[in-house]
């Protein structure tokens, strides 16, 4: 099978090209490397079965062209940043949804049978169920992140349905791991490289939410997809996360821990009742048993992935 991975120089993007590439796929990335970096796809860029496009997916023609030959599409490209949504709403509708829309316009003429999408938690909002299942509802997202994402969902599955191609959906928890770039973990670690005696912490620090390492996640993608290929749905929906949760302020002791700190932590006590920035969902875990029932689940713990984790970008930066 060829496939084409949307955002595949990104971070989980480059971890599932890799994954891809060992298990014998021809591969093809469109990426216009403004969150990913060819750094991370380098040990494939030479390989026969593999081939990089540098293009814009807001450009129609760019997708169109990419998609020749091609059977599945995991799209991964995507503004990664929740955060951004208050500052810059537009910039997330034109890289989540509006390249969303140019790819299913691509794919009515051409050979794909699956697209793989990869949502997010923020979809279901500040769920009132906990553990959230997939069928949680209403949807009602408090950032435009969130936003976006769950437009992404409704076009996927509304030209699935109309153009004949089936729809696989994972809502993700926290993803994390090596070659991230963004991110608490990420932050915490710059900030203490910055000054060693103080890390500043959005919100009041309670916020807990469930991690899970990006090794476990595309693991999860590949295993579920194959599942879903003997499925006759349409369309179908997989929440990917971890079976436990972690605080803002145990990760940022595992990070000044295995940093060899102690820090004065300095919580800003954040906005809306102690979350880190607007739009941010204090508490978040995600029902897993539907990716389980399939023979998948993660192998790291939240509290083992944030460690794997901040030892992984300590090494790498």
């Amino acid at each position: 099978m060829k496939v084409l991975v949307t955002g595949g120089a990104g971070f989980i993007g480059s971890h599932l090209v890799d994954a891809l590439m060992e298990r014998g796929y021809d591969v093809r990335v469109l990426d216009d490397l403004s969150a990913g970096s060819l750094d991370n796809i380098k040990g494939w860029l030479n390989h026969e079965r593999f081939e990089f496009i540098e293009g814009d997916m807001r450009d129609p023609e760019t997708v169109k062209n990419a998609l020749d030959g091609v059977d599945v599409v995991f799209h991964l490209a995507a503004n990664p940043e929740v955060r951004i949504g208050s500052q810059s709403p537009e910039l997330l509708y034109e890289t989540n949804v509006l390249i969303t829309y140019n790819l299913l316009n691509a794919v009515r003429d051409s050979s794909v049978r699956y697209i793989i999408f990869t949502s997010s938690s923020t979809v279901y909002g500040e769920a009132e169920v906990i553990p959230t299942p997939e069928d949680y509802a209403p949807l009602e997202p408090i950032s435009v992140y969130g936003g976006v994402k769950l437009a992404a969902e409704a076009i996927i599955s509304g030209y699935a349905h109309t153009f004949g191609f089936k729809a696989l959906i994972f809502r993700l928890a926290n993803i994390i791991g090596e070659r991230s770039n963004h991110g608490v973990i990420y932050d915490f670690i710059n900030k203490l490289r910055r000054n060693p005696e103080e890390l500043e912490i959005l919100g009041d620090g309670t916020q807990r939410k469930s991690y899970l390492h990006v090794s476990d996640t595309v693991e999860g993608m590949l295993h579920i997809f194959e599942a879903f290929k003997k499925e006759n749905k349409r369309v179908d929906f997989y929440n990917l996360g971890n079976d436990d949760w972690i605080t803002v302020k145990e990760i940022a002791e595992i990070v000044s821990e295995e940093m060899q700190l102690k820090p004065a932590f300095k919580f800003t006590g954040g906005v809306d009742g102690g979350r880190g920035w607007k739009g941010d969902v204090k508490f978040m875990r995600l029902s897993i048993e539907k990716a389980k029932k399939t023979g998948w689940k993660p192998k790291l713990s939240s509290y083992e992935a944030v460690r794997r984790t901040v030892r992984e970008l300590l090494l790498s930066h």
